[in-house]
């Protein structure tokens, strides 16, 4: 990880740097199921409840990246992890997006879970796809046509796997 990079947990004032990194790329339509004109107070409950979020800062605090984890399922389902994560458009290809993973990875084993899984990583999100692969997730299915994409149409959503 670059040293200039540092992952930590998100407080409520780290907020406006989330939703910084997270309104382009939700806004865009590319990788995410949501709304692409969902309110900020509605991405920020989506982003927050429930879920352990942390943020990838640079040496100055500003707000990099941000990532958060919470049981797939309840119940019978919850010692398997489900995560999302965004790099601001600008932090893209620094290394933002693997300091998050790692750390999410490592929080949520420290945290007693024993998998984690993607329910929809977008095909042709081929950055994402190959960071995934490069850790250990598998491809379990895709889901044929069941996402579209605002420039590619109908393209696939991977279910991807590993364990912890």
């Amino acid at each position: 990880m670059d040293d200039a990079i540092r992952v930590r947990a998100a407080t409520s004032e780290d907020w406006a740097g989330i939703w910084r990194a997270l309104e382009p790329v939700l806004r865009a339509g590319e990788s995410y199921t949501y709304p692409a004109d969902i309110t900020e107070s509605d991405a920020r409950a989506m982003w927050t409840t429930g879920a352990r979020v942390l943020v990838a800062v640079d040496r100055g605090g500003a707000v990099l990246g941000t990532a958060r984890y919470l049981p797939n399922h309840p119940g019978a389902g919850a010692h398997v992890a489900n995560a999302s994560f965004v790099v601001a458009p600008e932090a893209g290809g620094q290394g933002v997006g693997r300091a998050l993973a790692h750390a999410v990875l490592d929080a949520a084993r420290a945290d007693g879970y024993r998998a984690m899984q993607f329910n929809a990583v977008v095909e042709t999100n081929e950055r994402a796809v190959r960071l995934w692969t490069s850790l250990g997730f598998t491809v379990l299915a895709t889901v044929p046509a069941a996402f579209e994409h605002p420039r590619h149409g109908l393209v696939g959503l991977h279910i991807m796997h590993r364990t912890l």
